[in-house]
């Protein structure tokens, strides 16, 4: 029963994402130096950054092994 909880709560989140997807579809552009920038589709920079921070909070948060010693 869990499983199915849980491939339910991923298909849902699937399905969300991929609406996210089509609603910011339009380019913008990234001006990261005085003479670089780079287009790119508002999706792919909004899940870019999330996941970055997704990361960051994995790598900087203590373990459960950790902070039960």
């Amino acid at each position: 029963m869990m499983q199915l909880i849980t491939w339910l709560l991923r298909l849902i989140i699937f399905v969300g994402l991929v609406c996210f997807s089509m609603i910011n579809s339009e380019n913008i552009t990234l001006n990261y130096y005085h003479d670089r920038s780079l287009e790119l589709p508002l999706s792919v920079v909004l899940l870019f950054f999330f996941g970055l921070g997704v990361v960051l909070t994995l790598i900087t948060a203590p373990s459960k092994t950790a902070a039960k010693k």
